[in-house]
């Protein structure tokens, strides 16, 4: 008899529940847990995309030559850590991916490719040293280890909403710190490993069909630079099976 009251209990609370839960989800309250990042992408940056380079071309397209750090705001600590690249001591050392890290590693000559590695979990590679990166969403705490040159980054969407609560346009935010010291520029350029990097992809369809990807670069450094430094990225979206080529990272 205790046990048939017991579960008629058990079960008056869990209609109750139920019912509650429910009206919530009428009245537009919690209904279950939010869609994974993957299935809420506010866009879709995945494919493999080859970059337009017109500004900056000398920068990009070839090394520059040592002490040529225009339009970077380099503290004077900076300038003088740049006037010491040596592309001969790097490759020596075995430190060739130096200029090759998050915070200039998107505005190298070479295609990227990016995938979803999970639900949670943002995949970018570049042909360009044949580095990985890793866009995590939510809470992922950062790997145990020393510092890497794609340090640890936290991905988000940010939404624009319409007057009728439609979500208009979408970009992916993506902040990333604990890096390993290198260069913003091949030619010596540094950023330390308190440098910040906040970037922002944006999708545009231009009217003839082809899709772009924007990539708005900010890198905050205190220690080499006396302001934010920002860049931007142009790519355009190749058909899918296209080909990808990685190469090994070069000090010069």
């Amino acid at each position: 008899m205790r046990r048939k009251l017991v579960l008629r209990s058990i079960a008056i609370v869990f209609l109750a529940w139920t019912s509650t839960s429910e009206l919530q989800a009428q009245r537009g309250g919690p209904a279950g847990p939010p869609p994974a990042p993957r299935a809420a992408a506010a866009i879709d940056v995945t494919g493999t995309w080859v970059p337009l380079i017109t500004e900056d071309w000398r920068h990009r397209m070839v090394t520059s030559r040592k002490g040529d750090y225009e339009s970077v705001p380099l503290t004077a600590e900076g300038r003088r850590v740049a006037d010491t690249w040596d592309p001969a001591k790097d490759q020596a050392a075995g430190e060739q991916c130096r200029g090759y890290g998050a915070p200039g590693v998107m505005r190298l000559p070479g295609r990227i490719r990016v995938s979803w590695d999970n639900d949670n979990t943002l995949k970018v590679e570049t042909e360009a040293g044949t580095q990985t990166r890793l866009f995590h969403f939510g809470n992922a705490q950062p790997p145990a280890g020393a510092p890497a040159f794609q340090g640890h980054s936290v991905a988000s969407w940010d939404e624009t909403v319409g007057p009728r609560g439609r979500p208009t346009s979408g970009t992916l935010k993506v902040v990333t710190n604990r890096l390993r010291p290198g260069y913003i520029r091949k030619n010596g350029v540094p950023y330390s490993a308190n440098a910040v990097v906040t970037e922002w992809y944006d999708r545009i369809t231009s009217p003839n069909g082809d899709n772009w990807l924007i990539v708005t670069n900010e890198v905050v450094d205190p220690q080499y630079l006396g302001q934010p430094f920002l860049t931007s990225a142009h790519f355009k979206k190749l058909p899918d099976g296209a080909p990808f080529s990685p190469e090994a990272c070069s000090a010069r």
